[in-house]
């Protein structure tokens, strides 16, 4: 007993060598520190930071100064956390936004790099008496900014608003020039700044840039073509990916967290924002290893250097203050030149302010070339802290404010209501052969959704009903397994009916779901095995749209989306709700839409995306008839297809659609393509003649129709 109990005090002796004890550690203070703070309203980023503090060689000494040397496994988690934000902010950055906003983030990106060396060298040299090297190489620490704050940011749901695009951009920008002059100024202290250090580093780039932005993309389709089921390997893939860019970036002579961001840019274009995939990409990072960077940060501050005489405490406040100014000021110009509000501009400036990654860098490269004397080092660390603090504190409220002024304005509440009336309905019994057809179905739902999707099992009454359902219950949890990776609410459930068609019918309008999606793929043969009918019968039972759908490739393989609509689709009952889920795929997929329709199909599908909040590249041919897509269309097997339809009866409907459709079929047999028949809204005041019909006074006009254009061509061609 007493053996035990000492060796019990032994572990716990300061600091804490037991690297399971320590990691324990880590990991309640990541669980607890964010949960204690937001009672005072204090952003997890901070409490993160101040246990690192607490914790570190420097405050309570619980963590050492050999857990934090360069081969120590916390130096390991934060390196990983560090390369896990910019490669996260790579991830997330909407292209597509960054395209239409990078004039902006140009500007901006000069105002913060210029701006803060301009103003701050003279500072430096004159007030801090500091040499040219360093007040140059302190100068250019000012102009680097580190994105601490963009957690924050990602929580609200405004990774994609203008400001964060133009930050984002602006980041790229100021952190690469910085970085450059790092690699400049440590060559210049050593003796090594001439001709042959310029065709070195300018070659480097190069090899690094066509490795990265040409072999790694075609490597990383080539893998998750082939592993398109196999979600681990990807994410294993995936971080292979950013540490080798990392080390690339190294290699080249650059900081590893630009070689970090530019893989982020890299795979922006091959994970779908909305994937099992990049949820685990972001629950992995946010729940481990960013956290880890932040307590890492907090572990370095020496708290103890305002205590060490006037002078430290003069340079800290110094190097602090004009970090602040310089950015508010950067921020400020944007704001004044491109007219923006005051909640964009806090945004810009409070993800813009905060120094961490780069900082550090440039610092401690400065002190181990003697550039930089220890005064100035702990002056940035203090920086760093306050910085930090401020820029986590002005983020959140600047984000704060923006969801506020949506509300106010009433966007947002419109936008939310039409949630509610968005119901996704997967018809399968089994997921095997469905697996893609779910990837599908989680690309075009909208996560905000109360009940976004439900997979529904129809089985046929029989004796055997029960023990049939009793079975089916294993394939639901294959089903959920398959979503687990997913934060998007799923329902499961398993119905009798007599035929499945008139099941699906049913449950659609019990559900209140817009959108029904059956598998329909002529390869494997699914459709009668998911609804036992055809599809004549399952539009005569269900009013609602209808997606059938011949989805057996990855992804990944789709290069551009195509899109074609008969004459007066726009009129359809159903046209938003069909376009808006077209469109969310195509910003998914990250692929251009040509959209082979009539001008004013054209016009009122840009409406829709422009009030949804739904920005992707359209290229428009326009048509006047639904078979003038084969005069301009080329196929090529990356392309995926949405072929609009049109049933019996409704305003859009022609005799020349079955036959569009018929000929898109045999056309595109091996590429992916969804077949959206639009629904028909049923009129109860007519419901009790509904087995009149109208579709032999229908086929006689078709017959007339043909008969006619016939005639027609033959005195054209004469």
């Amino acid at each position: 007993m007493n053996y035990f109990l000492e060796h019990l005090f032994s572990e716990f002796k300061l600091p804490l060598l037991n690297p399971v004890l320590v990691f324990s550690l880590l990991l309640i203070i990541i669980l607890l520190s964010p949960i204690l703070l937001r009672r005072f309203k204090i952003p997890g980023i901070i409490g993160l930071i101040l246990s690192g503090i607490i914790i570190g060689p420097k405050g309570l000494g619980i963590i050492g100064e050999n857990s934090l040397a360069s081969e120590g496994w916390i130096k390991l988690f934060s390196t990983i956390g560090l390369l896990y934000i910019m490669f996260m902010a790579g991830l997330e950055l909407d292209l597509t936004q960054f395209r239409r906003y990078y004039r902006k983030s140009l500007v901006f990106g000069l105002l913060t790099f210029f701006l803060p060396i301009l103003l701050g060298f003279p500072l430096c040299y004159y007030a801090l008496q500091l040499s040219p090297l360093a007040s140059l190489l302190t100068a250019s620490m000012f102009a680097t900014h580190t994105l601490v704050a963009y957690p924050i940011v990602s929580k609200f749901g405004l990774s994609k608003h203008s400001a964060v695009a133009i930050t984002v951009g602006g980041t790229i920008l100021t952190d690469t020039a910085v970085l450059i002059i790092l690699t400049v100024i440590s060559s210049a202290s050593n003796g090594h700044l001439d001709m042959a250090f310029w065709v070195r580093l300018i070659t480097s780039l190069i090899f690094f840039s066509i490795i990265m932005f040409i072999i790694v993309p075609k490597v990383a389709r080539w893998f998750f073509s082939k592993l398109d089921s196999e979600k681990s390997s990807q994410y294993i893939f995936v971080l292979a990916i950013v540490f080798f860019s990392a080390f690339l970036a190294e290699v080249a002579g650059v900081e590893h967290i630009i070689g970090a961001f530019v893989a982020g840019l890299v795979l922006n274009r091959l994970i779908p924002h909305n994937s099992v995939l990049m949820n685990r990409i972001d629950f992995i990072g946010n729940s481990l290893f960013i956290p880890s960077f932040l307590v890492f940060v907090g572990m370095v501050v020496d708290y103890r250097a305002l205590f060490q005489g006037t002078w430290p405490l003069i340079i800290a406040l110094v190097l602090t203050l004009f970090a602040i100014f310089s950015k508010w000021l950067a921020a400020y110009g944007t704001q004044i030149l491109f007219r923006m509000g005051a909640p964009e501009r806090r945004l810009i400036f409070g993800l813009s302010t905060s120094h961490a990654a780069a900082t550090l860098a440039i610092i401690m490269v400065g002190y181990q070339d003697r550039i930089l004397d220890v005064n100035v080092v702990n002056g940035t660390i203090l920086l760093i802290l306050f910085t930090c603090m401020t820029a986590s504190f002005v983020t959140e409220n600047a984000g704060r404010a923006l969801l506020k002024e949506k509300v106010e304005s009433g966007d947002d509440e419109l936008y939310e209501m039409k949630l509610r009336n968005k119901h996704v309905l997967v018809s399968m019994n089994e997921l095997a052969g469905n697996e893609k057809l779910l990837d599908f179905s989680l690309t075009i739902t909208d996560s905000k959704v109360i009940n976004p999707i439900s997979i529904v099992s129809v089985l046929p009454n029989s004796e055997n009903a029960e023990r049939i359902i009793h079975r089916s219950r294993k394939n639901l949890e294959d089903i959920v397994k398959h979503f687990s990776g997913q934060e998007t609410k799923l329902n499961t459930m398993a119905t009798i009916d007599l035929n499945v068609s008139s099941g699906i019918a049913r449950v659609s309008k019990e559900l209140f779901a817009d959108i029904v999606i059956v598998n329909d793929s002529n390869r494997i043969n699914l459709l009668k095995r998911v609804i036992g009918d055809d599809r004549a019968h399952l539009l005569e039972s269900c009013d609602k749209t209808v997606f059938f759908c011949q989805i057996d490739r990855p992804a990944i393989s789709y290069e551009r989306i195509l899109l074609v609509a008969p004459l007066n689709a726009e009129l359809e009952i159903s046209f938003v709700s069909w376009v808006e889920r077209v469109l969310r795929f195509a910003i998914e997929m990250k692929s251009p839409i040509h959209a082979y329709l009539h001008p004013n199909t054209y016009d009122k599908f840009i409406k829709v995306g422009q009030a949804n909040r739904l920005e992707t590249k359209v290229i428009h041919t326009a048509i006047e008839s639904m078979d003038e897509f084969f005069l301009y269309s080329t196929r090529t097997e990356e392309d995926f297809l949405f072929a609009v339809a049109a049933r019996n009866g409704s305003i859009s409907n022609s005799s020349e659609i079955e036959g569009v459709l018929g000929n898109i079929q045999k056309i595109y047999e091996e590429n992916d393509f969804v077949l959206i028949y639009p629904a028909q809204e049923t009129d109860l005041l007519f419901k009790e003649y509904e087995d009149i019909s109208g579709n032999a006074i229908g086929i006689g006009v078709d017959a007339l129709s043909r008969i006619g254009r016939e005639v027609g061509s033959i005195f054209k061609k004469e």
